[in-house]
C-alpha cells in the first residue's frame, strides 16, 4: 500500500518537473530560432541578388566538382591498369617458379573502360 502512495505523488512531481523543464527548452530553442530568422530576414533585403549569386556559386561548384570528378576517375583509371599489370607480371612469375610457364595469362580486355 505505501508503494502505490509515493508511486502518486513521484508521478506528480515528476509530471510537473518535466513540463517546466520542458517548458523552459522550449522557450530558449523558439527565441534562438527567433533571432536566426531576424537576422535571416536583415541579410536578405536584397534577397533576388543573393539567389543569383547562390546560382553562379552552385554552377561554379558543380562544374568544378563535375572536373575533379573526372580527374579522380582518370586516376582511379590509371592505378587499375598499373595494379592489373602489376598482376600480370607476378603471374608470370610464379608461373615460372611452379614450372608452368607456358600457360598463358588471358587477356583482360573483358573488363569495360
Amino acid at each position: 500500500m505505501s508503494q502505490r502512495d509515493g508511486f502518486a505523488s513521484g508521478f506528480l512531481a515528476g509530471a510537473l518537473f518535466g513540463g517546466v523543464v520542458g517548458g523552459v527548452l522550449g522557450a530558449l530553442i523558439t527565441s534562438r530560432l527567433d533571432t536566426e530568422s531576424i537576422e535571416e530576414a536583415e541579410v536578405s533585403n536584397g534577397a533576388v541578388e543573393s539567389k543569383k549569386t547562390a546560382a553562379k556559386r552552385r554552377m561554379r561548384a558543380s562544374e568544378t566538382g563535375d572536373l575533379e570528378m573526372e580527374t579522380a576517375r582518370r586516376s582511379l583509371e590509371d592505378k587499375i591498369a598499373q595494379l592489373n599489370a602489376t598482376i600480370d607480371e607476378v603471374r608470370k612469375q610464379l608461373g615460372n617458379v611452379n614450372g608452368s610457364a607456358s600457360q598463358t595469362v588471358s587477356d583482360r580486355s573483358s573488363i569495360p573502360e
